[in-house]
């Protein structure tokens, strides 16, 4: 059975820290090309947070985490992370991580550029 698995979501306060972790079961992790998170907030439209090629290599952010969020994997990549440092009130949203089967010379931070989804963890920041 294909399946992502989140965990590590949480309440923080701004400043504060968070890491996700996504278990890829085996079909998946030996699948994948792509993987990434993605993050829901009420009233707003799922937007890539992060992405990675699972073979190594190139990571790409979204401009509004830059230089705070950093996606890694482990080394037998089973297990997608997002470590969230210096968090803020607007990264209060339901994150999800994402895998893709298919190669992209570039990596995609459009859900539709995705086939498999985890359920999801919340993350919620109070100021």
């Amino acid at each position: 059975q294909v399946q992502l698995v989140e965990s590590g979501g949480g309440s923080v306060e701004a400043g504060g820290s968070l890491r996700l972790s996504c278990a890829a079961s085996g079909y998946l992790y030996r699948s994948t090309r792509i993987m990434g998170w993605f993050r829901h907030a009420p009233g707003k439209e799922r937007e890539g947070v992060a992405a990675l090629y699972s073979g190594g290599g190139s990571t790409t952010y979204a401009d509004s985490v830059k230089g705070r969020f950093t996606i890694s994997q482990d080394n037998a990549k089973t297990t997608l992370y997002l470590q969230m440092n210096n968090l803020k009130p607007e990264d209060t949203a339901m994150y999800y991580c994402a895998a893709r089967t298919g190669w992209a010379p570039s990596l995609p931070l459009k859900p539709n550029e995705y086939n498999y989804w985890g359920q999801g963890t919340q993350v919620t920041v109070s100021s």
